[in-house]
């Protein structure tokens, strides 16, 4: 059974030790799999490939907020996509 992650800025997230359900393999998401998708990322076990973690990625809302919160990871994140929205040449 994979775990939902619905905030991608939760602290240690990636750090946090997790078993895997199929085969008992034990680590963090810095050794799984990494699946992107649009919404949201898999994050596969490294021995059988069974679904882990599943991260939810997260809207502007949620970066803003976050940013504000200071959260340094979010500051990033809002300074790249403010950069992005702010292109004159963006089709709006």
């Amino acid at each position: 059974m994979s775990e939902l992650v619905n905030d991608y800025f939760q602290p240690g997230w990636r750090t946090r030790t997790v078993e895997c359900a199929a085969c008992e393999w034990r680590g963090d998401s810095r050794d799984m799999t990494l699946e992107p998708h649009e919404d949201f990322s898999e994050y596969l076990c490294p021995r059988c490939e069974d679904i882990m973690l599943v991260v939810r990625h997260p809207d502007l809302v949620q970066v803003r907020a976050a940013a504000a919160a200071g959260h340094a990871e979010a500051q990033e994140q809002l300074a790249l996509l403010q950069a992005y929205l702010d292109r004159p040449d963006r089709e709006r």
